[in-house]
């Protein structure tokens, strides 16, 4: 079965076996997780949401992306500002997609 999920802002495609990486979850590492924001399953899809299907996630790891720097600057004033940032990342695995 193959469906598009939604985590995090954000939209996947997806199957059983798929590993990702996806915004931040709160779930420990080896612990399980259900997704039911389910946008479409195998062609089907809902308005915005299937309400009868569900997918669970195994979490594998955390972690944080690699760093970008954001320069500011404004021209003829003397300002200019660095900032670093590392966004936080979970890595799962597709465990199940179940139609209830």
């Amino acid at each position: 079965m193959k469906a598009v999920i939604e985590t995090g802002g954000k939209q996947y495609y997806v199957e059983e076996g798929t590993e990702l990486y996806i915004e931040k979850v709160d779930a420990e590492v080896g612990k399980t997780f259900k997704i039911d924001h389910v946008l479409m399953l195998n062609g089907i899809s809902g308005k915005p949401y299937l309400n009868n299907v569900e997918v669970t996630a195994e979490v594998l790891k955390h972690g944080k992306a690699k760093k970008i720097k954001v320069f500011k600057y404004v021209q003829k004033n003397n300002y200019h500002k660095t900032q670093g940032h590392r966004q936080p990342y979970t890595k799962v695995v597709i465990k199940k997609i179940v139609e209830k």
